[in-house]
Order: C-alpha cells, then structure tokens, then sequence
C-alpha cells in the first residue's frame, strides 16, 4: 500500500478578514446640532374634571387629552394631572392602581403625575401626607398656584418653583 493519498484543501475565497488586532474606528457621526434635539412629547391626561391639563398642555407642550386616553395618533408618554385637593389625590391613586393591574390602554407609559395646586399657600397635613404616598411610588412635579393662569394669562414663564417639570417637557425658563 505505498500509494500517496493527497487531500486537497479548499482555499478559503478571497474576502475580507474577519479578525483585526487592536482597536476599530468607528465611522464618526457629526454631533448632534443643538436644534435636532426633539423634546420628548407627552400626552397630558386629566384624573378629574378641573385638573388643569388644557393649561399644562398650552404653557408646556404636549397633547391634551383632557380625561380621556391617548389616541393611537397620540403621544404614549402620559402624564397624570390632579390638583391638591382630596378628591384630586384620591383620583390620582385609583388612576396609578389602573396601570398598576395593567389595565391602561395597551403602549402607555406613564412617565409622572403633575399635582397642580388647588389654592394659594400650603398644603394642610392630610393632603401633604397623600402626596408623600403617591411619591413614593412614582416621579411627581408640582406646579405652584398661579394668579396669572386663572384669569387666562398663559404667556408668562412657567413658575419657577415647577423648574423640573420645564426640563422634563424641554420648556426652559
């Protein structure tokens, strides 16, 4: 048995090589401009009547939704709107149990709840005591009484004691 057997290797098929030492550049995207920056857009929704989502929504921008839920067409980051009162606190956590069972609308995300303030001065203890319950399960802005707001002047600044939520919807000061 002297005959020689040659295996023949295929040659791998010219191409580029699949290993590289060192590290890759990675093609270079110009910085984004200042003016592409799109803020994130939300979809204000009332938990009563009164809330102040059709003001939140002309002084920050957004969709007002009123007390109904987002629209297919509209934006799915929801913000949560009450005022201080009892009634108001109280609406806002049945509204947080309704996505806690996940029985909100399929898409939403609920992003925080905007506690708009119902009178001038500071909240009486109970009341205070329900807001420390509700922030203690998700982000919550407060937006201070504004006298310009009830007799219909939407064109000042936001206050600035509701700076955070300027940032949040991208409305500075």
């Amino acid at each position: 048995m002297g005959t020689d057997m040659h295996v023949q290797q295929e040659r791998p098929q010219p191409g580029p090589e699949i290993w590289i030492r060192g590290p890759v550049a990675l093609p270079q995207e110009p910085p984004p401009s200042p003016t592409a920056f799109t803020p994130r857009r939300f979809s204000w929704v009332g938990v009563h009547g009164g809330a102040g989502v059709s003001t939140l929504a002309a002084v920050y921008g957004g969709h007002d939704c009123g007390r109904d839920w987002p629209g297919p067409a509209d934006p799915p980051s929801v913000l949560l709107v009450a005022r201080t009162h009892a009634a108001g606190l109280t609406a806002v956590l049945n509204a947080l149990e309704v996505f806690r069972r996940g029985e909100a609308p399929y898409g939403l995300d609920l992003d925080a709840v905007v506690l708009v303030a119902d009178a001038p001065g500071r909240l009486p203890r109970p009341l205070a005591e329900h807001v420390k319950v509700i922030e203690s399960v998700i982000d919550v802005y407060r937006v201070p009484w504004v006298p310009a707001w009830r007799l219909g002047d939407l064109s000042g600044q936001p206050p600035r004691e509701a700076e955070a939520l300027a940032r949040l919807t991208a409305r500075a000061r």
